[in-house]
């Protein structure tokens, strides 16, 4: 059985449709924003817009903002609100290496989605200086998170992207392959390069992709085997135009990080007779811990996750809070962990005043269909952290516009560069932005913007949304 998923590359946002006078009063505001909104390309689009006044709550616009929309990415504003209410900022991972006094090492993972082979290397190391030269059995225990890896409401082609990739106890370089494709001379296939060159050995690569003129469109469609080791690319890039990454899922992740782990401890002379995979290490068991590594603070994580919309530091994060949770999941779930998590998502935001029922949430990333919220519940959880003790932790773990992350190539050489902190969300349909404005001539606005149910083009939704957020930043008080 083959699956595919598509990319899609898109030229970053150079001009907008209609220039921004320099002010806009407060009488004009709506009007506006609905000649954006009303074009007759929305016709059969869905917005839901909230925007107010950061200090005293009032409310600037409003349309549907009460009412549940599919949010993409800008879902991880809450799951990062939550986990730093629950975890606080300097909360790291710990990754242990557990021996039993009879040549049997234990490799007990607990959802570090930081870890790479950097990270094996000095756990192979300690080993290493404690005189470890041969390993009987080489044992990994993935217990830590309760359930299956896979989130069994996102779309079977998501599942074998790298920004789908399973969520484990055992993450390595997250749980996905990395390659780079590059165009060569016109009409010639892309180049296909393994990020890990000793990855590249192990599969084969079925290329259809071609490289194109300067003025064709550019796309990537890459999709994997499930029971073979073949990965087939096809789809175009221009000629001369810059490399692109893509990433496809690991389905194994317990045995590729055993066998990678086994490589590392290899290359530092430490041998391996067997490996095994272990649910959960008996409780009788005399343990020492031999090595240890821990991922950056949660404040750094917290930023991979919002400033790149990294997938699986948001999943991996949701689900510290799970293990550590008393709370019983409201519905029976073969995912104990994930559904003990969104327990406590719901629970943490309410409590610090989010509506209850402004929000449902089926994961911590936004790549589920199956998320519901509300604009509103956006800017009441944008508001309590900008309130919050973790509010510079949480307002920097945004992308900046025109110059950092998933904004870097938004709203360059206008007011909004620089002015704009805001979380990005996009799937087939979907587009959102919702975070922090600073007006020229007024007073700090939380917004929500987002637009479902449509057939355009992500770009054709972007611009209508950022056209919105020019006239946010030109808004002023008109005595």
């Amino acid at each position: 059985m083959k699956i595919t998923f598509l990319i899609v590359f898109l030229n970053p946002l150079i001009a907008l449709s209609q220039e921004t006078p320099t002010t806009i009063c407060p009488s004009e505001l709506s009007n506006r924003i609905d000649a954006v909104i009303n074009r007759p390309i929305f016709n059969r689009s869905r917005w839901g817009i909230l925007v107010e006044t950061l200090s005293e709550k009032t409310t600037v616009y409003n349309r549907d903002a009460e009412y549940y929309f599919i949010p993409a990415s800008t879902a991880k504003l809450l799951t990062t609100a939550a986990v730093l209410q629950k975890l606080r900022p300097q909360f790291r991972i710990r990754t242990s290496v557990y021996g039993d006094g009879n040549g049997n090492i234990y490799i007990v993972g607990r959802g570090d989605p930081s870890l790479t082979e950097t990270q094996l290397q000095s756990l192979a190391r300690q080993l290493k200086e404690q005189g470890i030269e041969t390993i009987n059995q080489l044992i990994a225990d993935d217990s830590y998170f309760e359930g299956t890896g896979v989130n069994p409401n996102w779309e079977w082609e998501d599942v074998q992207a790298g920004y789908g990739a399973p969520i484990n106890s055992l993450i390595l370089n997250q749980n996905s392959i990395d390659l780079v494709l590059s165009p060569q001379n016109l009409g010639q296939p892309l180049q296909v390069t393994f990020v890990n060159s000793v990855e590249g050995q192990k599969w084969q690569i079925e290329n259809n992709s071609v490289t194109v003129g300067k003025n064709e469109k550019e796309f990537l469609e890459v999709g994997r085997d499930f029971i073979q080791p073949i990965i087939r690319i096809s789809g175009q890039l221009r000629v001369g135009s810059a490399s692109e990454p893509v990433y496809v899922a690991v389905v194994e992740p317990v045995d590729n990080f055993l066998n990678k782990f086994r490589e590392v401890l290899a290359t530092t002379g430490i041998q391996v007779s067997q490996i095994v995979k272990k649910s959960q290490i008996t409780s009788n068991i005399n343990l020492t811990e031999l090595a240890f590594v821990e991922s950056p603070t949660l404040g750094e994580l917290v930023e991979e996750v919002n400033i790149k919309s990294n997938n699986v530091y948001a999943e991996a994060l949701l689900r510290q809070m799970g293990v550590r949770s008393i709370l019983i999941p409201r519905k029976k779930s073969n995912n104990q962990t994930l559904a003990k998590s969104l327990e406590e998502v719901k629970v943490i935001l309410t409590r610090l005043g989010v509506t209850p029922n402004s929000f449902v949430l089926n994961d911590g990333s936004g790549l589920s269909r199956h998320n519901l919220i509300s604009p509103e519940a956006l800017v009441q959880t944008l508001r309590i952290m900008a309130n919050s003790p973790w509010a510079n932790i949480y307002r920097n773990s945004l992308p900046v516009a025109g110059v950092s992350g998933t904004l870097s190539r938004r709203f360059r050489n206008s007011f909004a560069e620089g002015n704009v902190q805001a979380k990005t969300g996009t799937i087939s349909g979907v587009s959102g932005l919702a975070g922090y404005i600073q007006p020229a001539n007024f007073e700090p606005l939380v917004f929500s913007i987002i637009v479902n149910q449509s057939d355009l083009e992500t770009k054709s939704l972007r611009s209508a949304i950022d056209e919105i957020v020019l006239l946010l930043t030109q808004f002023k008080s008109c005595g």
